[in-house]
């Protein structure tokens, strides 16, 4: 059976990845596959080096009028203010099955058009573990931006917020920019470096944080690293407080305790001047930092928390992170996705597709019956 997949270009501003890059559409076209490509004029990747691959070049938004039996991929959500029904068969992040607000809509435009949603989020092996995720280089990324904003408090002043964040070329010259800038931070503040805690420390998001820390030269000791057996008790955490940077790695996946309050932010003694939420669950009713309501993006990375005592507190909940480094990042998970692309040939009996589609069903009927009361 041959697969017909047509990688539809990004909308979401600065959103520089891509679900398929050059390297994996040259792989699937070998296995069989026809694939069509958007023309994007924001993806990192050139449309030549697209068309080097294999790849049948199409005008950007033309899978809307697309035949019926593509296989829509992107990375993220479509612009809210679009209703029409969607006939086709989607693979992307909807951010949909966590009660985020607007869910019911998106899982309409399903309904109404009789497609499918295989959400990257929940597309997952035998094991339960996703077979994709652009975790690592979240972390990675919400740790350099925050890094950078503890930098900038230090090195301007406190009325200022952080300017806009522009994508890097590569990791090398995103770790170049910055350690330069840390290096200045730290000398104008009499040599101390900030203490940094990360909860989620264990899984991908959090090892990429730390790898970013420790390639900047942060000193070891000053990166406390968390997971559940050190906030199984529930927070509020007075440790976060006590740290000049928290970047919240943990994925959300029930309700706990919040880890950060307005009890212990309003504190003369506070020395926490940044947040990273890299989980960035702005409208997740069970979001364990609620202190901020909206997402901020790469013009403008910070929202800043009011607070009655101790300093300015700012807040990254950026939920596009590894577009700061977007062709490493795009690499990385596409490679990680291929496995699983590959059985969509099979995608009716292959677990990891059977899976997302009963996801997609028990969801749709909850949003249906929801619509009905």
């Amino acid at each position: 059976m041959s697969v017909t997949l047509h990688l539809r270009a990004e909308t979401k501003p600065l959103e520089a990845r891509a679900a398929l890059t050059p390297t994996t559409v040259k792989h699937l076209i070998k296995k069989g596959f026809k694939i069509y490509v958007e023309d994007s004029p924001q993806s990192t990747f050139g449309i030549d080096e697209y068309k080097k691959s294999g790849a049948h070049i199409v005008p950007a938004g033309s899978w809307i009028e697309a035949p019926r039996d593509r296989i829509i991929i992107g990375l993220k959500e479509m612009p809210e203010e679009d209703r029409f029904p969607l006939v086709h068969q989607h693979i992307q992040f909807a951010h949909c099955y966590k009660n985020q607000a607007g869910w019911e809509n998106v899982l309409k435009r399903f309904i109404n058009g009789q497609g499918i949603l295989y959400d990257l989020e929940f597309l997952e092996n035998d094991q339960g573990r996703r077979v994709a995720a652009f975790g690592f280089y979240a972390g990675f990324a919400g740790a350099a931006i925050g890094l950078k904003d503890w930098c900038f408090k230090i090195l301007n002043s406190v009325d200022e917020d952080l300017g806009p964040i522009v994508p890097y070329p590569n990791e090398s010259s995103l770790i170049k920019d910055l350690k330069n800038y840390y290096t200045r931070a730290v000398k104008k503040n009499n040599g101390v470096a900030p203490k940094i805690l990360i909860i989620g420390a264990l899984g991908r998001c959090g090892s990429g944080a730390i790898d970013f820390l420790k390639k900047i030269g942060v000193p070891d000791r000053n990166i406390i690293k968390w997971d559940m057996n050190e906030t199984k008790k529930g927070g509020p955490f007075k440790e976060i407080v006590d740290s000049d940077i928290f970047i919240n790695c943990i994925y959300l996946s029930k309700p706990i305790p919040p880890f950060v309050n307005d009890k212990i932010l309003n504190n003369p003694h506070r020395k926490l001047t940044t947040v990273v939420d890299v989980s960035a669950d702005t409208t997740n009713p069970h979001n364990p930092i609620p202190i901020y309501n909206i997402a901020t993006v790469f013009n403008k990375p910070t929202v800043t928390v009011p607070t009655t005592q101790g300093p300015k507190l700012s807040v990254v909940s950026i939920d596009h992170l590894p577009s700061l480094l977007p062709r490493e990042a795009s690499e990385a998970f596409s490679h990680d996705l291929l496995p699983s692309l590959e059985l969509l040939p099979q995608q009716h009996v292959a677990p990891v597709w059977t899976r997302a589609y009963q996801l997609f069903k028990i969801h749709s009927a909850r949003a249906y019956r929801e619509s009905k009361l």
